[in-house]
């Protein structure tokens, strides 16, 4: 399988092209093409996914199936990979994968060799935090805590207790954290062992605060 991800949740964005390898060991690691870019506000989104293809030797019709990230992060990058993903699909009649952003930040976090309990800390404005708890082992991940909105007060006496925080931006409130982004190879790689397929319309950015808003008055009548 040839599998495109996108991985727009962070400050630093990042597409990547894994394959499977189709000869081999059965536990042969997947080939992977990554293209990261940091800075900056704007994503790149179709210059770095071109910039991939051409390390992979792949065109666009090779693409098997599309796997995004879905947060949490930041909304605005987590909106442009579902977008491409979704265009992806009925251009190209791929299958689509989403899978938390978080996630990816914990298995890149084994991948970077941390092992142990760690608490994964996204910055989630109106100074609250989304934190998720992961057992990191040998082999692979388990969930301690599920994802959930916390205070600063809350993550301030996690860190006093003298517990692993990481994150992308964890350093800006944390010192002692670990800056740990989510990157589109890891995403890509944990899409490989994945089946649960969506259709591009069921793709939901994960925003664990409950949406409210006030509807519009009706427009006013001005006789003539």
């Amino acid at each position: 399988m040839k599998i495109l991800a996108l991985e727009f949740s962070s400050p630093q964005r990042s597409v990547a092209i894994v394959q499977a390898v189709a000869a081999g060991p059965p536990n042969a690691a997947p080939s992977v093409s990554e293209v990261i870019e940091t800075g900056g506000r704007a994503t790149k989104a179709i210059g770095m996914i071109e910039e991939a293809l051409r390390e992979a030797q792949l065109e666009r019709e090779q693409i098997d199936c599309v796997a995004v990230g879905l947060g949490p992060g930041s909304y605005s990058g987590i909106r442009a990979g579902i977008a491409f993903a979704q265009g992806w699909q009925l251009a190209c009649d791929v299958t689509l994968l989403g899978i938390s952003s978080v996630e990816c930040i914990a298995e890149q976090a084994r991948a970077d060799g941390l092992a142990g309990t760690v608490n994964v800390v996204v910055d989630a404005q109106r100074n609250e935090f989304y934190f998720g708890q992961y057992a990191l082992g040998e082999k692979g991940w388990t969930e301690l805590k599920p994802l959930r909105l916390a205070t600063l007060a809350e993550m301030q006496q996690i860190e006093r207790a003298g517990e692993t925080l990481i994150g992308p931006e964890v350093t800006r409130w944390f010192p002692g954290g670990r800056v740990v982004f989510p990157r589109a190879a890891v995403l890509g790689q944990l899409a490989l062992g994945r089946s649960n397929f969506v259709a591009g319309e069921k793709l939901e950015p994960i925003y664990l605060r409950e949406t409210t808003f006030v509807k519009a008055p009706p427009p006013r009548i001005i006789p003539p």
